[in-house]
């Protein structure tokens, strides 16, 4: 069975794809970064993280580094969970670099 946060996650890879947007899981193991977005991407010249969570859930200090360095940088940072899904589309079709 799915955790609550794989649901979020496949949720927002179905809008991903809709959008035909490019988007990978990064792996932060070994030789990666933690804190790394759990789905990193670009979208019409725009690059960008998105953070999916269960519930209340928030993400961790360094989580919260990563996402606010990527808006810092023109980016699109997200925390997505089962209350604002409808975000991530609604964001990265305005393409204009935001942070929630």
């Amino acid at each position: 069975m799915a955790t609550p946060e794989a649901k979020v996650k496949a949720k927002v890879v179905a809008q991903l794809k809709a959008l035909d947007a490019y988007y990978f899981y990064p792996v932060t193991g070994g030789y990666g970064s933690s804190g790394v977005p759990d789905i990193v991407g670009c979208y019409n010249d725009v690059f960008f993280g998105i953070e999916c969570k269960a519930g209340n859930n928030k993400p961790t200090a360094l989580q919260q580094k990563n996402l606010d360095r990527i808006a810092a940088n023109g980016g699109i940072a997200l925390v997505i969970n089962e209350q604002n899904l409808n975000e991530v589309t609604e964001c990265l079709t305005k393409n204009q670099p935001q942070s929630s």
